[in-house]
């Protein structure tokens, strides 16, 4: 294990070899130098062909536009193990004063997608030395994961095909480098926006008995919203309704005729999810009704609740004790309300999606899409062998059940799927 071994002897008869660390971190501070959008991933994507090219591993690249999605053989007649990174950057002008900070003016590297692609790089390192493998392995490398489309988008492409499970990761600075946050149910919320157009008859600041303000109509609206989840929804489960931006008005002396509201909605269960759309769209009809305005609802539908099944948390629960040992494997303690494209993989395939530990003592842990944002490089190493681990152990697991023989408990009586 790389880290919590029982002894100093143990971790360096098992550390991974050095070789493939200095490769990853190399290929990641490449990658944050130079980081690139969603949608506009080539080069990015095309240092990944070359890192593949050198290990003689099979894809297929410019997949929804710029993902690339690589092969490794495995035990013919069985279904894929599927490891997926995400490789877009944000639209932040970096502030870290790193040696090798992004060299493109507003984008960054804030959310750890450099290390994403670069972990499963190493991963993809480490599965090539192997003499077989249990399964055949596919390693996904989307683009978009920010826009909340590219997973989608890579699905549409049938990256799924003949693909079993399903497993991916993010790195996170709330956990020390060396341990791995493996949860069972909600990971990530669904992730909503909407917009709000409020019309209503605009006149003299002095005569607004005349006039229907959408002013006072837009700020009863805010108001409103925030009784939805204080009032209607069970503590229990965590939810947000955040209204981002409010727009109206021309001047200090006219009553505003229009005012326009953005906003976010968060859920980390399906219903509730639901339930807040209806409750925006029926305060606005009580509001329209109410002032005798005319008010407009639009909801776009993000990403859904990421849910980790027991089961297959389970497994990738294995593969992080295997890795780190059992003392640094946890889990999320309070809700992340971040949304995540991975989900659209779990509506279709079983899999888990873990957390990753990448804060080192004693530094200052910025949150992810801060332009202070880094993570400590160690963490591509435990990412690197866990998917490692994770995709021999989830590779037997295919590979048993498709030949039709038992499956035996892990080591350490992790329930199996």
């Amino acid at each position: 294990m790389l880290f919590g071994a029982d002894s100093p002897q143990e971790q360096s008869d098992t550390a991974m070899d050095e070789t493939i660390i200095d490769k990853m971190i190399a290929l990641r501070r490449d990658l944050h130098q130079h980081p690139e959008l969603s949608w506009q991933e080539n080069r990015t994507a095309s240092k990944v062909c070359e890192v593949l090219d050198k290990l003689q591993i099979p894809y297929r690249q410019g997949i929804a536009g710029t993902g690339v999605v690589a092969d490794l053989a495995g035990r013919p007649g069985v279904q894929r193990v599927a490891l997926r990174a995400d490789l877009d950057a944000l639209p932040i002008q970096e502030e870290t004063g790193l040696p090798f900070a992004s060299r493109n003016m507003g984008v960054m590297h804030a959310c750890g997608h450099d290390g994403h692609t670069s972990m499963l790089v190493g991963a993809a390192m480490l599965l090539a030395r192997e003499e077989s493998l249990p399964a055949p392995v596919r390693l996904i490398f989307q683009p978009a994961e920010e826009m909340g489309h590219g997973a989608k988008a890579m699905i549409r492409e049938g990256v799924l095909d003949d693909v079993a499970m399903i497993f991916g990761g993010h790195l996170d600075r709330h956990f020390p480098t060396g341990t791995i946050a493996v949860t069972d149910g909600a990971v990530n919320a669904s992730s909503d926006s909407f917009r709000v157009e409020i019309t209503g008859r605009g006149g003299h600041a002095a005569r607004p008995h005349e006039t229907v303000d959408a002013v006072v109509v837009g700020s009863l609206f805010v108001m409103a919203l925030q009784t939805i989840v204080s009032r209607e929804v069970n503590p229990a489960h965590p939810s947000v309704i955040s209204v981002g931006r409010f727009e109206a008005g021309t001047a200090s002396n006219v009553i505003a005729s229009t005012a326009t509201l953005e906003g976010s909605i968060r859920a980390q269960d399906a219903d509730v999810r639901a339930h807040l759309q209806r409750s925006i769209h029926r305060i606005a009809d009580s509001l329209a009704q109410l002032h005798g305005a005319a008010i407009r609802v639009e909801v776009d539908e993000g990403t859904p609740v990421l849910v980790n099944a027991a089961a297959w948390a389970a497994l990738a629960r294995e593969a992080a004790r295997e890795v780190v040992g059992a003392a640094n494997v946890g889990q999320l303690s309070i809700a992340n309300m971040g949304g995540e494209d991975f989900s659209y993989y779990l509506q279709q395939r079983p899999g888990c999606y873990v957390r990753i530990g990448s804060h080192a003592a004693g530094t200052e842990a910025y949150p992810a899409h801060s332009s202070r944002f880094d993570f400590d490089e160690r963490a591509l190493a435990v990412g690197a062998a866990y998917y490692h681990r994770l995709a021999l152990l989830a590779g037997q697991m295919i590979s048993e059940r498709e030949t039709g023989r038992l499956v035996a408990p892990g080591p350490h009586g992790a329930a199996q799927p």
